[in-house]
């Protein structure tokens, strides 16, 4: 506790030398998740502490014990962003890190779910890195209410909170279920934590919440490749139909014509393959060029085969 008062002194110390800056409008309506578990924790630097509590509230039983080994660092005696996100997928949940502004924060926290942010409670030259969860704000009295190492409801002024958050670059993260969009959803973001998902070994978790972001944008080409590259291994058959989708949004698509080929050669479809190929756009990239080529000459030995249901 003494360390993080002094912390906090040093934060206000920085903030006069550093001159006062604009304030982000807080919701006009306050929100606090009083019930957000906590998990008192001084010695692995709050980081376990800070994801199980987050992970509980998304459904996941964990305790701060039991994700030390996962994103305690001994040589950095702390945890770093990585550690907790990865941590996160082996839980199966989308590590969705937030837009750098504090109304992503805000709008996650009136959908009910609690925010893990990073703090410098030092400065720029001596950092003191330090996990906590945002739980909720008061408009009012300007002030952000967290969950933070051994003290189980901290408020901090909205000045010092976003001087401690802005010097550690902004960053925050709410555990997704699968299929569950975030409150403000950054594009982008939310479909670079699905990518991430699946290739942490999760592809039908990240299908889900691919199937999810389509419900809101059917068309989205991006979201449509990374639904059928999740599927391909699962369900075939519901990963060709995505490609078909995504062909239909954008007509020869090369890397969705040669994908959606080699999903029909595995099948037996040779001829169907090599009609899928004949509509491909001419590339440019290399890579993708020879794969196509290697294809459609896969599907010429195959020509005349029956597709196999």
């Amino acid at each position: 506790m003494l360390r993080l008062h002094i912390a906090i002194l040093a934060l206000v110390a920085v903030a006069g030398c550093a001159g006062p800056r604009p304030l982000p409008e807080l919701p006009p309506s306050g929100v606090e998740l009083e019930a957000t578990p906590f998990h008192p924790q001084e010695r692995y630097q709050c980081g376990p502490a800070a994801l199980a509590t987050v992970l509980e509230v998304s459904g996941v039983e964990v305790t701060p014990e039991a994700l030390v080994e996962q994103v305690w660092l001994p040589g950095r005696e702390g945890s770093l962003q990585i550690e907790l996100a990865a941590a996160t997928r082996r839980h199966d949940r989308i590590a969705y890190v937030t837009a750098p502004d504090l109304a992503a924060v805000t709008a996650e926290l009136q959908a009910g779910r609690p925010v893990l942010v990073l703090q410098n409670l030092g400065t720029p030259r001596w950092p003191v890195w330090h996990f906590a969860v945002v739980i909720g704000f008061d408009p009012d009295r300007r002030r952000i209410v967290l969950r933070s190492g051994t003290t189980e409801r901290l408020e901090m002024s909205l000045r010092a909170f976003m001087l401690s958050w802005r010097m550690a670059d902004h960053w925050a993260m709410v555990p997704l279920e699968p299929g569950q969009l975030p409150a403000a959803a950054d594009r982008g973001r939310y479909l670079s934590a699905l990518a991430d998902l699946e290739h942490a070994g999760r592809p039908a978790l990240a299908a889900a919440g691919y199937r999810a972001w389509l419900e809101t944008a059917p068309d989205d080409a991006l979201a449509l490749f990374g639904k059928a590259n999740s599927l391909a291994g699962i369900d075939s058959q519901a990963a060709e139909r995505a490609l078909e989708r995504l062909l239909e949004v954008r007509p020869g698509d090369p890397a969705a014509s040669n994908n959606l080929a080699r999903l029909l050669l595995a099948r037996g479809c040779a001829s169907e393959a090599l009609e899928v190929l004949a509509r491909s756009s001419d590339t440019t990239n290399e890579r993708l060029r020879d794969a196509l080529e290697a294809t459609a000459k896969a599907a010429a030995a195959l020509e005349g085969e029956a597709c196999s249901d």
